[in-house]
This record gives structure tokens, C-alpha cells and sequence, in this order.
């Protein structure tokens, strides 16, 4: 689990299909899960100044991979008793998304994402989501879309103030609402039993 807090920007060394080589102040251990543009990788050999982790075929056909150059976000996964803030993030990317628009406001910058319709349903006016491991607020959704306001001090601490009209970057959508989708969806339905359960996860 992550927070969608960047932790620090990482440079990438080298990205040879599956093998991406970071160089990072952040010092993982063999084994550990990291978000790399908020997708959740395996840290699988440590150097002097830096990491490498793995890409999965299926993690490769998910993400933006062509971002997987000059610096990355970078997050290591929460460990217990971390304190939480942002939102729970999985590091499970749903979808790759497309900048539509960028519109600078008098204290921040308004963006416009599209992404498909499939996991457009999951996302919500004033719910959580993340663009490339960052926590963000939806403003509002539109039929192919959704907006995001970017305060100075997020343009500070991440990449997205460097984004042009155009790019791709990597999306979770909330993990709740997927949840929620998903068991409503069924065709028995929820009953209190299935409640319970559910409420004793978290």
C-alpha cells in the first residue's frame, strides 16, 4: 500500500525491457515493493546509489512506459504505523490516461484527463485519484474526462508542472469505488453477512 506522497524524484539510469535501473537517495532493501509513476514494482538488485526493478509483461501493457525516462516519482510502500495521509493507494495502475488540457489558474494549474469509459465509471466528483503515484482531488467528470486542480506546493514536489498537452501518464482509479462497483455489480447482490466481511477488512 502507498499514499500517493512522492517520496523523492529518482533519474533513471537505464530502461532495458524488463529491467529498470534507478539512480536514488532512497535506499530499499532486496525485495521491496516501491511505486515507480505510481505503479507498485519489486526492487530486485541494489548498487551504490541506487536500485533496479522488474517490469512485468503484464505491468509493461498497462503503463506509460515511454515516461520511464530522465527523473520518476518514486514512493516506498507504507509500513505499519506509518502515518497516512494522501489515500490508499494500491499501486495497481488501472489505465493510461491522456492530457487534454492545461489552463494555468492564479494559485495552480487545472488538467484534464482523459481516460477509457471503462474506468471512467470508477471515478467521482471530490474523490480520490492517482496521476503517475500522486494523490489527487477530482474537481469534476465529464463524459470522456475528468479535472484536476494542481496547487503550487504538488507542482513543487512532483513532476506535473513539466507535463505537455499529449502525454500519458499512468491512473488508479479509487480502489473503493472498484470495490463497491464490483460487488454491486453481481448479479446476487450483498447481503449483511458479505457487510460484515467486508467492514472486518478494514
Amino acid at each position: 500500500m502507498f499514499t500517493g506522497l512522492i517520496r523523492e524524484f529518482a533519474e533513471v539510469l537505464s530502461y532495458t525491457t524488463p529491467i529498470l535501473t534507478l539512480r536514488a537517495t532512497y535506499k530499499p532493501k532486496i525485495g521491496d515493493s516501491i511505486a515507480i509513476n505510481g505503479a507498485c514494482l519489486t526492487v530486485i538488485s541494489l548498487f551504490e546509489g541506487g536500485f533496479s526493478v522488474e517490469l512485468s509483461q503484464e505491468s509493461r501493457s498497462l503503463l506509460a512506459v515511454e515516461n520511464l525516462k530522465g527523473k520518476v516519482h518514486i514512493e516506498p510502500a507504507l509500513a505499519l504505523g506509518d502515518r497516512l495521509d494522501g489515500h490508499m493507494v494500491q499501486g495497481h495502475v488501472d489505465c493510461v490516461g491522456v492530457i487534454e488540457k492545461l489552463n494555468q489558474k492564479e494559485n495552480g494549474l487545472d488538467i484534464e484527463v482523459s481516460i477509457p469509459t471503462k474506468q471512467l465509471i470508477y471515478v467521482i466528483p471530490k474523490g480520490s485519484i492517482t496521476i503517475d503515484g500522486v494523490s489527487l482531488t477530482v474537481n469534476d467528470v465529464n463524459e470522456k474526462s475528468f479535472r484536476l486542480t494542481i496547487i503550487p506546493h504538488t507542482l513543487a514536489q512532483t513532476l506535473i508542472g513539466t507535463y505537455k498537452l499529449g502525454r500519458r501518464v499512468n491512473v488508479e482509479t479509487d480502489m473503493f469505488a472498484r470495490y463497491l462497483h464490483h460487488m454491486f455489480s453481481k448479479k446476487e447482490g450483498l447481503d449483511w453477512n458479505s457487510v460484515d466481511r467486508i467492514m472486518a477488512i478494514y
